[in-house]
C-alpha cells in the first residue's frame, strides 16, 4: 500500500534501536527522509551504514542545548520538517517510591516527559511551514494503568498522554495533528530488563514474573516494533489526516499491568 509520504521529512529521536530504528525503516521504505538522533553513536553508525540515506545527530533530549543544535541539524538536513517522533525514553527505576532515588525519579521524568517538550517546542515553527505535519508522542500502556514498582515511568507517559492532548486541541487550528502511541510489552532487551527487575525485587523466577505480566492481557505475546513503526507512519501519511488527539493502544488488550 502506497502511503503517499515519498519525500516526507521525518525526525525520530532515540531512533538508533529498538522502536525507533524500526520507524525509521518503515519510513524510509516509504520514500520518505529520515533524520534521527540518538546517544548510542554505535548503534547510529551501524544505521546509516545499513542506509546512508538516513542522517543522524547526537543528542540527549533532556539536554536543550543539545536538542537546539539537532533542531539546527534538521534545518540543515531537509529544510524543514514534516513529522516529529517523539520517541526517546528510558525504563526508569524498578522499586517501592519509598526506595527509589530522588536522582533516578528525576531522569526518568527529565528524558520521558520534560524531552518530548524539550523537542515539540522547536518543531512546532517548523510544522507550521509544512503541508502535511504531525507529530506522534511515545507512551505506554503504563500511561493508562498504574504500573507497580515502575511509579517514574508510569508518571512520565501519563503526563505524555495529557501533553498529547494539550497540543492537539492547540495546534489544530495549524493543521498538525498530535497523537500518542501506547504500546504494551514491546519485545527487545528492554522489556526483558524490566520483568529481571520486578522479578527480582520481588523475589520469584523470570519466567513467572513474565507469565504474571501477561495475566493482565488477552493476547499473550510480546509487541513486534515493526507492527508499531506501521502504525505511526500511517498516522503520519494523508489517511491519518484526521485523526488528532488520540492515544493508540498496540498491546494485545492490556487491561493491567503487574
Amino acid at each position: 500500500m502506497d502511503m503517499h509520504i515519498k519525500d516526507l521529512r521525518v525526525l525520530i529521536t532515540a531512533g538508533a534501536n529498538g522502536i525507533g530504528r524500526a520507524t525509521a525503516l518503515a519510513f524510509r521504505a516509504e520514500g520518505a527522509r529520515v533524520h534521527i538522533c540518538d546517544v548510542d553513536e554505535k548503534a547510529m553508525a551501524a544505521l546509516t551504514e545499513f542506509d546512508p540515506a538516513i542522517t543522524a545527530s547526537f543528542c540527549d533530549v533532556s539536554d536543550r542545548a543539545q536538542v537546539a543544535d539537532l533542531f539546527k541539524a534538521v534545518e540543515k538536513q531537509m529544510g524543514g520538517l514534516d513529522c516529529l517522533i517523539n520517541n526517546a525514553g528510558i525504563a526508569g527505576p524498578t522499586g517501592r517510591v519509598d526506595e527509589i532515588t530522588v536522582e533516578d525519579w528525576d531522569q526518568c521524568i527529565a528524558i520521558d516527559l520534560t524531552g518530548q517538550f524539550n523537542c515539540a517546542r522547536l518543531a512546532v515553527p517548523m510544522l507550521k511551514r509544512s503541508q502535511n505535519a504531525s507529530m506522534t508522542n511515545l507512551s505506554s500502556q503504563a500511561g493508562k494503568h498504574g504500573f507497580p514498582l515502575r511509579s517514574p515511568y508510569a508518571a512520565a507517559k501519563w503526563g505524555v498522554i495529557g501533553f498529547t492532548k494539550a497540543l492537539s486541541a492547540e495546534l489544530g487550528e495549524f493543521g498538525i495533528r498530535v497523537n500518542a502511541i501506547c504500546p504494551g510489552l514491546v519485545d527487545g532487551p528492554r522489556i526483558q530488563s524490566v520483568i529481571a527487575n520486578k522479578a527480582r525485587s520481588l523475589n520469584v523466577s523470570h519466567e513467572d514474573m513474565t507469565e504474571h505480566l501477561f495475566s493482565g492481557v488477552s493476547i499473550k505475546q510480546f509487541v513486534d516494533p515493526h507492527d508499531i513503526a506501521k502504525q505511526i507512519v500511517f498516522l503520519a501519511s494523508p489517511y491519518g489526516k484526521t485523526i488528532s488527539g488520540q492515544d493508540v493502544s498496540i498491546c494485545g488488550d492490556t487491561r493491567m499491568l503487574r
